[in-house]
């Protein structure tokens, strides 16, 4: 499993970004990149949404909970994800149920 330090690294990389770069961009001392990096400091929730914003992922892609970098960054499905989360949850049980059942069809019709 990837760490949030190889994460952090790749994804610096990826923006071609140096470690001094980045500390400046969110407002940070440039020697605690390097630590964040080698996982000797956890930084704080805030620390990493910022630096989720500049390398154009996600905080849970930098956490490890997803896998791809992208992952919800579509403006139209994170709407769609909030609309559902807003609805009462008799009716968000609902669309789930049909979307799970929606998605079993599709991969079955897939095989």
């Amino acid at each position: 499993m990837d760490t949030f330090g190889k994460k952090l690294r790749e994804c610096r990389e990826v923006k071609e970004l140096s470690q001094n770069e980045l500390a400046k961009l969110i407002e940070a001392h440039h020697s605690i990149i390097g630590k964040y990096e080698r996982d000797e400091v956890k930084p704080t929730i805030d620390v990493v949404k910022k630096m989720a914003q500049v390398l154009n992922t996600t905080v849970g892609y930098l956490l490890g909970e997803t896998k791809q970098q992208d992952v919800l960054k579509d403006p139209k499905m994170l709407k769609r994800i909030n609309d559902i989360e807003n609805l009462p949850a008799k009716d968000k049980e609902c669309l789930l149920l049909t979307i799970d059942n929606f998605i079993k069809a599709t991969k079955l019709n897939s095989l």
